[in-house]
């Protein structure tokens, strides 16, 4: 298995669709950065979150999920209260290839700040926007900038493809859109 540098990443952005829109080349004037890199590609958070909330005394159950248990927000930021949470998307729409695995770390840039950027490995021939899982640790209200970077894809390719991939098994998140909460 190895790393997938910048040019196979172009390749297969360009001519297979795998990241939608693609950006060639990180931007970085003014913005925490974004698109493709040496070895992975920065994504983008959209501009909808889910920020969660205690208002009606929910208990997140991953069995049992509540809608009241957040709010949602359409904005060009949101502030994550002190010791709390949101739920976000990517930007990109993404299609996994049969041979590849994808590892998401959170950019260092909000990590500093006190944000954890949690994302789950994208899995061979998962496709969708990428649901984002940020936490803000600090004792302190924290600012997420939309359509700005928030976390760094990693791509890994296999030897051989999977026996059974997560489109084979008809995964629970395949091709979401949106903000997606836990499904059971």
């Amino acid at each position: 298995m190895g790393l997938k540098p910048d040019h196979w990443i172009r390749r297969m952005s360009l001519e297979h669709k795998m990241i939608e829109p693609f950006v060639d080349g990180l931007k970085r004037e003014g913005v925490i950065s974004y698109g493709l890199s040496s070895y992975g590609y920065d994504m983008r958070v959209a501009d909808e979150f889910k920020v969660f909330t205690n208002v009606y005394n929910e208990v997140v159950d991953p069995k049992n999920f509540s809608p009241l248990s957040f709010v949602d927000i359409k904005a060009d930021h949101i502030i994550i209260p002190p010791n709390s949470f949101a739920l976000a998307r990517s930007v990109e729409y993404f299609r996994i290839p049969r041979k590849v695995l994808c590892i998401c770390l959170g950019k260092s840039t909000y990590a500093r700040s006190g944000l954890v950027v949690n994302i789950t490995p994208f899995e061979p021939m998962w496709e969708g926007h990428v649901t984002l899982e940020i936490s803000n640790t600090t004792p302190l209200p924290a600012r997420v900038y939309a359509n700005e970077g928030i976390a760094q894809v990693l791509f890994l390719e296999a030897d051989e493809e999977c026996e059974v991939s997560y489109a084979d098994r008809k995964g629970k998140y395949q091709a979401q859109t949106g903000v997606t909460p836990p499904r059971l």
